[in-house]
């Protein structure tokens, strides 16, 4: 029996202590209230007391303590138990988590996941900078650095997202009472991630994308439901741009419309119409863009045989409110019968208010286009022409009965251009025919008869036959032949900004299929492959939309697919019947879409390669400096050593001493070069996994500089300063190589050792600010040049000698700074010198604490 997938439901929060674990408890207390069975998988309370008090008589789910090779015990949902309890609903905080290595997963919502898969309904929290897509904007705002949490699409498959809203002065105000962060780090979190202005940001970026979020779920609704009727539930403006100068103009207007709401969207639509005879400039459509993109807005191409039709069907689908496009005051005759692109969108807008801008007419507001390929209803126009025209034609003429037999045959010919531009060929042979029948009847002698006396008037009534046959044919080929030429510079013209929105956006396979939809006005398109044979079954890679499309093999009536040049491949429209034209382009467009597999594959090889290559340089430069630089040492301690064994009871007391310091020296050497060499390792095979918990500097200092010289050193920390998340071990190696590095190469320099407590504007996606370290010194400092080489491997400035080292401190401190989340960056010391600022975010405080003493009272 198939088991029903439990729901998510996240209730998410704009900044830390928002108040989201206190939410999610609170709902699941009411639901217990109900006769829920609720347990309670993993919920950090960090020391709150409100909070605390909601767990009481809350069914807890003991948490698995994962050891790390620190011997730190640290808890970690337990999913096996969770599974076994099978409650109604489970409370598992902070769905972005980084599990511990040696966990059930790698990420908390995985973990989740295997809880809704087992039925089990879940609560969860989540912070907004935790979000992906907001990692810039989060980073704009507090000047942090950009490290993505969790992807977009995880949280977007949760059932229910909760606001948890509050506003940034009640929120700075529970900081100040010392509800959020530990009374030590108050002023510092008020004066950085608790600013006034980062809440308010923080907190309409949290709204903006929840909108968004109501939004799609909107648009799914009316997709589902088939509604195509525009609700407003939000201001959008859809204008049509062509390429032209006046362009600029409507997109200015638009934004001025846009001006007067709140949360409006500008989107630019370009119809690329395969019938349009106006040759829209790339350079003008690329300027038009920019001010859209300036103004806030996006851009966007479709593909269709009618501009009109086609920005209308756009306008729908993104539930559009207002349409703004050009209005020329040229085309009188289209005007005034209402032909004209501007007016039939007028005509056929319904509910959606349309603007007519007016401006200069070297361009109209939509493409002009050309008589569309030969329907149903033009032929039969064609046919009806080809009847109604010869007729008419002859009773015109039968008015001057003294026109002559060759003026009246350039009148049906006239007669048979206009049918055969408006029906194709056949119709012009029938009116050619009929013409000629007309005019044997009516005009030539004897009239009234079919009968021609005058054997000059049967070659002259040929004459009118084949000539108009033959303009039939010619005028029908042209048309053809133009129509495919403007087919193929649209589809060429669709092609090149294809390729080149690849190449300056997203040029993922889960991107290109998006333009694809978007180009097709499809509701979904799909990549789907095989393995081996055709007889094998289709695989789904990746679509867009909100629902696959069938495989090719299910093809339906609304279904289009095209196998690309690799027969494993195949490229899936559905929602929309594709023109013989469109289908050719949706092939095109499968060739691109192969050809952007290849280069990811290519890329994916090369990263493979750079990697192994940059792997054995390291191995290679390892070997090299083994084999070099631990030679001078080696020697030493084996003549110290020999020189003792040897000659030790006829020594001087004083020469055994000197000789034992010299062994001393360098066997703390070849410790210190041997550890280099082994982080080294560690970095750049990238198993240089840290293990980050609550560090002072002060701790971090006292054990980095033991065996260091500390006549020139001096300390400056302030008695209150925080604690900052690190791996104490690799913090210790950072200061040691900087400080080493320092005494080296500024050699009788003072060396200073500052801490600042906070840096303002620099809270990563989490919220948390940094602390700094500054290591200063006062020596002849490294040339803007050589920065960068500076952290290179087996680099020694200026070509050091030998006795300093192999190059590899401040290598192995910036890989390790920045494994453990942090920066290390060099900066000029005012007056000469160089200063090394170790970054740092600081530690949540008390919370981490908490929980180890929670673990240990609950360990068996």
């Amino acid at each position: 029996m198939h088991m029903a997938r439990g729901t998510l439901r996240i209730f998410l929060g704009a900044a830390p202590g928002a108040g989201t674990t206190y939410s999610a408890l609170r709902e699941a207390r009411r639901l217990l209230g109900e006769g829920g069975d609720v347990a309670i998988g993993i919920a950090a309370t960090h020391g709150r007391q409100e909070t605390q008090q909601l767990l009481d008589g809350l069914d807890a789910v003991p948490p698995r303590l994962v050891k790390d090779p620190g011997g730190v015990q640290v808890p970690e949902l337990d999913v096996e138990a969770l599974l076994d309890r099978q409650p109604d609903m489970a409370v598992v905080d902070d769905y972005a988590h980084l599990n511990a290595p040696g966990s059930r997963n790698e990420r908390r919502w995985q973990d989740i996941e295997e809880l809704l898969a087992a039925g089990i309904d879940v609560l969860s929290t989540l912070n907004v900078q935790q979000l992906a897509s907001l990692t810039d904007a989060v980073a704009a705002i507090t000047d942090g650095p950009r490290q993505a949490k969790i992807p977009d699409e995880v949280v977007r498959k949760a059932d229910h997202i909760e606001l948890v809203d509050i506003s940034p002065v009640l929120l700075r105000q529970r900081v100040a009472d010392g509800r959020i962060v530990p009374d030590a780090r108050v002023d510092a979190a008020l004066a950085n991630e608790y600013r006034l202005g980062n809440l308010f940001a923080l907190r309409e970026i949290a709204l903006i994308w929840l909108a968004d979020r109501v939004d799609e779920g909107l648009a799914e609704y009316r997709e589902s439901q088939g509604i195509t009727a525009t609700w407003p539930a939000r201001e959008r403006v859809v204008v049509g741009l062509t390429g032209g100068p006046g362009d600029e103009v409507l997109v200015r207007r638009a934004a001025r419309i846009l001006s007067r709401v709140n949360g409006g969207e500008l989107l630019a639509v370009h119809v690329r119409g395969t019938g349009s005879r106006t040759e829209a400039s790339g350079q003008a459509l690329d300027v038009q863009r920019r001010l859209v993109l300036d103004l806030g807005g996006t851009c966007h191409t479709v593909s269709g045989d009618d501009p009109a039709q086609s920005l209308l069907e756009f306008a729908r689908s993104v539930n559009a409110t207002q349409i703004v496009i050009g209005a020329s005051p040229g085309r009188f005759w289209s005007r005034v019968l209402g032909m004209g692109a501007a007016s039939r969108i007028v005509r056929e807008s319904g509910d959606i208010d349309v603007h007519l801008v007016s401006h200069p007419p070297a361009r109209r507001g939509l493409p002009r286009t050309a008589p569309a390929p030969l329907s149903r209803a033009r032929t039969t126009a064609g046919y009806l022409l080809a009847v109604v025209l010869p007729v008419l034609a002859t009773a015109v003429l039968s008015l001057s009965p003294d026109l002559n037999l060759a003026t009246q045959a350039l009148v049906h010919l006239t007669g048979v251009l206009a049918v055969a531009f408006i029906g194709g060929l056949w119709p012009a042979v029938l009116a050619a025919v009929l013409g000629s029948l007309l005019l044997n009847y009516f005009e030539t002698d004897p009239v009234g008869t079919f009968s021609i006396s005058d054997p000059q008037n049967v070659f002259a009534l040929l004459v009118f036959l084949g000539a108009a046959v033959a303009v039939s044919l010619v005028v029908g080929l042209s048309e053809r032949r133009a129509r495919e030429a403007v087919r193929a510079r649209a589809e060429a013209a669709t092609l090149a900004d294809l390729a080149r929105d690849a190449l300056l956006a997203d040029d993922t396979v889960a991107g290109f299929l998006d333009k694809v939809r978007e180009t097709f006005q499809v509701q979904a398109a799909g990549l789907y492959t095989r393995s081996g044979d055709r007889q094998a079954a289709w695989e789904l890679q990746a679509f867009s939309g909100n629902a696959a499309p069938p495989s090719p093999d299910a093809a339906t009536a609304m279904t289009d697919s095209v196998e690309l040049a690799d027969p494993r491949s195949a490229l899936v429209l559905s929602g929309r019947t594709l023109t013989a034209g469109d289908r050719l382009l949706l092939t095109a467009h499968g060739a691109h879409l192969l050809l952007l597999r290849q280069h990811h594959a290519l890329q994916r090889t090369l990263r493979s390669t750079t990697k192994l290559a940059e792997g054995n340089s390291v191995r290679t430069a390892i070997l090299r400096a083994v084999s070099h630089d631990l030679r001078t040492p080696l020697a030493g301690i084996k003549l110290a050593v020999t020189a003792l064994l040897r000659q030790g009871r006829r020594l001087p007391e004083e020469v055994q001493a000197e000789m034992l310091a010299t062994i001393e020296s360098y066997t703390e050497r070849l410790d210190a070069l041997i550890s280099n060499l082994l982080d080294m390792s560690r970095i750049s095979s990238g198993s240089a996994a840290p293990h980050a918990a609550p560090v002072t500097w002060r701790d971090a200092i006292e054990d980095a500089l033991r065996g260091i010289p500390t006549e020139h050193i001096r300390i400056e920390l302030a008695a209150n300063m925080p604690a900052v998340d690190a791996d104490l071990g690799m913090l210790e190696r950072v200061i040691a190589n900087i400080v080493e590095n320092a005494l080296k190469y500024a050699p009788g320099s003072d060396i200073a050792i500052v801490g600042v407590s906070g840096v303002a504007n620099a809270a990563d996606d989490g919220g948390t600010p940094f602390g700094e370290l500054r290591i200063v010194d006062h020596g002849r400092g490294v040339p803007a040049a050589a920065v960068v080489e500076m952290f290179q491997p087996f680099q020694r400035l200026d070509d050091a000698p030998e006795g300093l080292g192999i190059g590899l401190g401040l290598a192995v401190a910036k890989g390790f700074t920045e494994a453990m989340g942090g920066q290390l960056a060099p900066e000029p010391t005012p007056g000469g010198g160089l200063t090394m600022v170790i970054r740092l975010p600081l530690s949540t405080g008390h919370s981490v604490p908490n929980l180890r003493r929670e673990a240990g009272t609950s360990a068996p």
